[in-house]
């Protein structure tokens, strides 16, 4: 990271620092090709913001493919190489709910990753793009007959099953599945090559285990701990897989654990493994327990102040965890899976907006003290983030470079809200006016897919930057395109035509 100086400003967070020099990228939080060009302007895979911003509006998603794709090697590299140290091995999926487009899921296919979703339309995106379903996962913690008949038709390769009331709906799934099935065979209907007309096929299944543990992060992206929707109880883990494996069609091929998001070190995973592992030894009492899958939540620097542990460390310190509990336990290292989403494309994106309003709000009487605030022609609706989880970022002038001084702002949004924030503080040049781009790194992940029309406002695109050109991945939404969902105006522009 670049130094910095002490600050001064009485409305600066302790952990924020007057930057040395406004036009600096850092490299933790921008992705791996951003730079300034010649012009002073910020340019991202060979492609300047403001011929990005010009061709396709703002604001704007826009995601370095270069870094999305370095970043997924990074991770199956690191756990590939930290777990053939203890004997196994590690199959990566990418969290499609942190950024899904067809062209994403394609990056990842190519990039040796399988791929996670959570609902029916994630699962027709993952499959319309061309993943293969045996290397698909789904997750979900209501899923609907609908979804699991999808699932079970096109031979998927895991299904995530998330309690036990799940299990009852995924038998009945099935046992419709295979009469559907032999009934096609039967009239020599092409379903009839469906997996499931094979009487040897099973549908693999994981078991989610709620394993109490508190992760350190945001109480809304801890995931094990007890009083929450997800997973099975620890309790209750012996009867759900007694009941798995006692459906024909099913083969229980391990558990699941999800501890949080945005996690900066091993030691909630290291105490899911221990307390993992000790189910394990039950299980295997009564049948194969091949693989344990930990799932993701590795997490990211959004600003300065944020020191997540390397990957590589994380995976190695987890090797050396499971090897450890196994030797304890007397049982085999499983095979791995992860399900990392956020640490692969989080980086990868940047989010430009172009600023409006300028205005100087006295906090403070007494002390005379100020907060500039910048308005941009987004905010909440583009990135929630800040509202749901109280989210950091920061932000830099993109369409030019600037030396002059710097000052403090917070970069609010043009929705009718208070709290509509998009940074809470940072500094930016004090010359910084209205129609400037600003851009605020590592929105790669969960921004456009929490994104919203609130206020009216149409989503924007997102556009895939690499080898010096820009590719459209989602088109973005227009007035145009909110009028045409309002069936009241389609009914009025019939009556009227």
């Amino acid at each position: 990271m670049p130094s910095h100086s002490d600050h001064t400003e009485p409305l600066a967070p302790e952990w924020l620092t007057i930057p040395d020099d406004l036009n600096t990228l850092d490299p933790a939080i921008w992705p791996d090709t951003a730079a300034r060009n010649a012009s002073g302007g910020v340019e991202i895979g060979g492609v300047a913001v403001t011929d990005l911003a010009k061709t396709f509006g703002t604001p704007l998603y826009v995601v370095d493919r270069a870094t999305a794709v370095a970043q997924a090697t990074r991770i199956r590299d690191a756990f590939a190489n930290a777990l053939a140290t203890i004997g196994t091995d590690v199959t990566v999926y990418y969290a499609s709910k942190a950024l899904l487009t067809s062209d994403v899921v394609r990056w990842m296919r190519d990039a040796g990753l399988n791929v996670d979703v959570s609902s029916g339309g994630e699962l027709a995106i993952a499959v319309a793009a061309g993943m293969p379903p045996q290397r698909i996962g789904l997750h979900g913690n209501n899923k609907s007959y609908a979804e699991l008949r999808a699932a079970v038709g096109i031979g998927l390769g895991t299904i995530v099953v998330d309690s036990l009331d799940e299990i009852d709906l995924l038998q009945a799934v099935i046992e419709d599945a295979v009469a559907e099935t032999t009934a096609d065979a039967a009239a020599g209907s092409p379903a009839a090559s469906s997996p499931l007309a094979d009487p040897s096929y099973r549908q693999r299944v994981r078991l989610r285990v709620t394993t109490g543990v508190h992760a350190s992060t945001h109480e809304f992206l801890a995931t094990a701990r007890e009083d929450q929707k997800f997973g099975v109880a620890l309790a209750d883990v012996d009867e759900a897989v007694r009941r798995l494996r006692a459906i024909d069609r099913v083969e229980f091929v391990g558990m699941h654990s999800h501890i949080g998001s945005q996690i900066f070190d091993a030691l909630g995973f290291d105490e899911a493994i221990t307390r993992l592992i000790e189910v394990q030894k039950r299980l295997l009492e009564s049948g194969p327990v091949p693989e344990l899958n930990l799932g993701g939540g590795f997490g990211i620097a959004y600003t300065e102040a944020d020191l997540p542990r390397p990957i590589e460390q994380m995976a190695e310190n987890i090797a050396s965890t499971l090897q450890r509990s196994c030797f304890a336990q007397g049982v085999p290292v499983p095979h791995i899976a992860i399900e990392p989403g956020r640490s692969i494309v989080g980086r990868a994106g940047v989010t430009l907006y172009e600023t409006g309003t300028i205005k100087d709000v006295q906090i403070d009487q007494l002390t005379g003290n100020t907060r500039r605030y910048i308005a941009v022609d987004g905010g909440m609706s583009d990135n929630p983030r800040p509202e749901l989880y109280d989210a950091d970022y920061q932000a830099s002038l993109a369409s030019r470079s600037s030396d002059a001084e710097p000052v403090l702002v917070r970069v609010v949004g043009k929705h009718c809200e208070s709290g509509d924030i998009v940074v809470q503080a940072d500094y930016l040049p004090e010359d910084v006016r209205r129609g400037d781009l600003l851009a605020v790194p590592d929105t790669g992940a969960y921004c456009f897919s929490l994104s919203s029309n609130y206020n009216m406002l149409p989503r924007p695109a997102v556009v895939g930057v690499w080898d010096g050109t820009a590719h459209l991945l989602v088109h973005g939404e227009s007035i145009e395109t909110l009028l045409r969902r309002d069936a009241g105006l389609e009914i009025t522009n019939k009556t009227e035509d």
